[in-house]
């Protein structure tokens, strides 16, 4: 079992920042990758970013390209998402997960095993 807790959502003024993190705890050495993803109400969870744990290879969104920037500190197994130029459809919960399996498909809610509890954020106009 793997156990994930993100923390550092909030309210902030459009092109503002935050900065997401994501500590795992339990089986992180059995971890291919982890990402992050978000839901606005009345919305579908969608893709944000994901990172390979080994590598640090990264995917981003189209939507976050340019913005948001995601990265890990695998000694603390925790994860990060460096959000810049906050826009107010960035509101959402925002959720990481991890993968076990090598499946490269990272942009897939499919392929993630855990998931977190989420931390809201929400940007003002």
């Amino acid at each position: 079992q793997v156990q994930l807790v993100e923390s550092g959502g909030g309210l902030v003024q459009a092109g503002g920042s935050l900065r997401l993190s994501c500590a795992a705890s339990g089986r992180t050495f059995s971890t291919y990758a982890m990402g992050w993803f978000r839901q606005a109400p009345g919305k579908e969870r969608e893709f944000v970013a994901a990172i390979r744990w080994s590598g640090a290879s990264t995917v981003i969104a189209n939507s976050a390209k340019g913005r948001f920037t995601i990265s890990r500190d695998a000694a603390k197994n925790t994860m990060y998402l460096q959000m810049n130029s906050l826009k107010p459809e960035d509101t959402a919960i925002y959720y990481c997960a991890s993968a076990l399996s090598r499946d490269n498909r990272l942009s897939m809610l499919r392929i993630y095993d855990y998931w977190g509890q989420g931390t809201q954020v929400t940007v003002s106009s």
